[in-house]
């Protein structure tokens, strides 16, 4: 079987690492009036009635797909998408951000085309880009790398953490726009390693090349989510599905569960990965398998939030909030898997 580590990325040292890190920065939470705790999706410093939320994120390995296709006018989009998506999901609207490109040796015609991706993805978002840094690190960097920095604002009274969340809450799913940004790794094993396939060969089922498939960009959520806050709706909790798949949601509040049951057929994307000997298990815990943001809301509330967000971006009720603590999958082959 395939799996995540045999693509070299241990997700559990990962959080092994990242728990080590946090502990140690965790007593700096009390210098300033941080609302959130570490591990939501966006931090949240607060400043009188109102809050700055802040996130940061970076492109990750989908740059190895970008320099095999020599086309990089997209990854600028990645990377905005995996900040403001994630600002989302404490109430807030992202404002602004700054970008930091990290390179091998400077390439101005390279920076041009990752600069019209974050162009557009700043475009889509309404934010701007306030300012950046550039870094040449040749005996650290191979190529480059593209991160960046988010903040947005939200006011206190409407902050959106999670803890309303209920027991019989429903779970809309937003359609992702395929792969995203996250389990490039083990995409890449799985395609170009097991499948022996070439990044200009078809995907089946599909008119896209693999390459071009791989590089769509990650979904921008800010459009229907903002104009969900500026409605009278009473949102419970938002997720970004991202690295993780679903076990995202247990980010957002403690000794519930969740139980998605109807989720939509996943793209070919994802069929392809699962052929190459993948587990399901490891398919929703990797990969966003067609959903790419969650809301959480009252039942009776569920159908007419779909009628809005469907104005922007297909959306589905997929599941409910459950007394167990726990996360049951249906999956696409009518199998039901546990986290």
């Amino acid at each position: 079987m395939v799996t995540y580590s045999e693509s070299g990325v241990n997700i559990d040292l990962e959080a092994e690492t990242v728990k080590a890190l946090a502990s140690k920065l965790k007593p700096t939470l009390e210098l300033r009036d941080i609302i959130t705790d570490s591990g939501h999706f966006a931090a949240l410093v607060r400043l009188g009635d109102k809050a700055i939320a802040m996130s940061t994120d970076g492109v990750g390995s989908k740059i190895l797909v970008a320099k095999m296709m020599n086309k990089y006018d997209t990854v600028g989009i990645d990377c905005i998408a995996m900040v403001v998506n994630d600002i989302l999901c404490v109430g807030a609207e992202p404002i602004a951000l700054v970008d930091y490109l990290a390179v091998e040796n400077p390439d101005p015609e390279t920076a041009s085309e990752i600069a019209e991706g974050l162009v557009k993805g700043a475009e889509e978002s309404n934010i701007s880009i306030i300012g950046g840094e550039t870094a040449s690190l040749p005996k650290i960097i191979k190529d480059f790398d593209l991160a960046g920095t988010g903040i947005g604002f939200v006011d206190t009274d409407k902050i959106i953490s999670g803890k309303d969340i209920e027991i019989g809450d429903t779970l809309i799913g937003l359609k992702s726009s395929g792969i995203h940004s996250n389990g490039l790794s083990l995409a890449r094993k799985a395609i170009f390693e097991d499948a022996k396939l070439q990044v200009d060969d078809k995907i089946p089922n599909t008119n896209k090349t693999v390459g071009e498939e791989l590089l769509t960009p990650t979904k921008l959520y800010v459009k229907p989510i903002v104009n969900l806050f500026k409605k009278d709706f009473n949102i419970h909790g938002l997720a970004h599905i991202t690295g993780g798949g679903f076990t995202n949601l247990q980010r957002l509040k403690k000794g519930i569960g969740f139980e998605i049951n109807n989720l939509p057929e996943p793209q070919e994307i994802f069929k392809l990965i699962y052929e190459q000997n993948v587990p399901l298990k490891e398919m929703y815990k990797v990969f966003n398998m067609g959903i790419g943001f969650v809301i959480i809301a009252k039942e009776e509330e569920a159908d007419k939030i779909i009628e809005e967000v469907s104005k922007d971006v297909e959306a589905y009720k997929i599941g409910k909030v459950i007394s167990e603590d726990k996360i049951k999958i249906k999956t696409f082959e009518n199998t039901e898997i546990e986290y």
